[in-house]
């Protein structure tokens, strides 16, 4: 069955007013006023945001380019969904600037909602809906929806679509939300806290096949930006991210010059190990005879230290992208 792509009132929460696609739109010379000289996808520069007296959020800036998976890491109540919500105009920032596609998002919202999809950290649906009723009611707001990616991914995680939505499992429930922001083939998919609620293998099928389908999909032009906390199932994915704590960028960094600066540096002596405290160690831990170093950026002077006591063994290794998100927080400092 073909689906009409007829307007009906914005999913709550979602949009403002109760505006249909299309009204409220600005003129194409208005939307070229509001362009960003910045052919970033997300541009977020100097954010703030308050809860009372709280600062949630606290001169953040960050970029992501097209075609990138983007982390965005932090422990619970680091400002990770409150940054979010500020990209989507949920939230209105005490200060600083949005831009998504070079548009800001409270004066272009339409415009820009219309080119992303966005799975929030607590999914919720029209309760008396079906699985197929509710994804026709999402292809009704979307210019397209790819139907055979529906089905495929109801076939790959065994969803029956006559099933009414609140009758499943959170995992379902998350499985559901994620299949209805792919199918639109959004150029940015938003995600927070997408996985949280699938169990471990469904987890790590969905991330690794679904996600990376998707911008393998459209190489450079489809853009995945994921607030997680379950920062090594992403491992491989990450083209570049941010660590967010209180409400600071601490470290932005593309993955591959973490790999290079952080590094993991393991000896062993013939008798106990020696004390070695010199600059650049984030963390060591002793364990008889073995000594295990975290190094920021001084692996070789790190690998001459050791040396000069004349190990019987050492090695140095590139860390995980949880170990180098611990070592920032440890840190506490901006980036390079």
């Amino acid at each position: 069955m073909k689906r009409a792509l007829h307007p009906s009132p914005l999913p709550i929460g979602w949009g403002e007013g109760g505006r249909r696609p299309g009204e409220g739109c600005l003129l194409t010379s208005e939307l070229k006023d509001n362009m960003c000289d910045s052919n970033a996808i997300i541009e977020v520069s100097g954010l703030v945001h308050c809860y009372g007296k709280t600062d949630a959020v606290n001169g953040l800036n960050l970029t992501v380019r097209p075609g990138r998976c983007y982390g965005f890491f932090g422990r619970n109540g680091a400002g990770k969904t409150t940054t979010i919500k500020c990209l989507l105009n949920l939230l209105q920032p005490k200060s600083g600037t949005v831009r998504l596609f070079g548009l800001d998002p409270r004066k272009s919202e339409v415009e820009v909602k219309s080119r992303l999809s966005y799975v929030p950290d607590q999914v919720a649906f029209y309760p008396w809906m079906t699985i197929q009723q509710h994804f026709e009611y999402l292809a009704s707001f979307r210019q397209r929806w790819n139907q055979t990616l529906e089905h495929d991914l109801l076939r790959q995680f065994q969803l029956d679509p006559g099933h009414k939505v609140n009758a499943l499992s959170k995992g379902e429930k998350v499985q559901v939300a994620l299949i209805g922001a792919l199918c639109p083939e959004p150029e940015l998919l938003i995600l927070d806290e997408p996985t949280s609620g699938l169990d471990p293998l469904v987890r790590r099928e969905f991330i690794r096949t679904v996600i990376g389908a998707y911008q393998d999909a459209d190489p450079g032009n489809r853009t995945v930006f994921v607030s997680t906390h379950l920062i090594t199932e992403f491992e491989g994915l990450i083209d570049e991210f941010t660590v967010i704590e209180q409400g600071k960028a601490i470290l932005n960094m593309e993955t591959e010059a973490a790999r290079l600066r952080f590094k993991k540096v393991r000896a062993r002596f013939k008798t106990g190990a020696p004390d070695l405290k010199f600059p650049g160690v984030v963390n060591a831990r002793q364990d008889g005879r073995e000594v295990e170093m975290l190094v920021d950026g001084g692996e070789k002077e790190c690998l001459a230290a050791v040396e000069s006591h004349c190990p019987e063994a050492v090695a140095s290794e590139s860390l995980s992208l949880e170990e180098i998100f611990l070592a920032a927080l440890k840190l506490g400092r901006s980036g390079p």
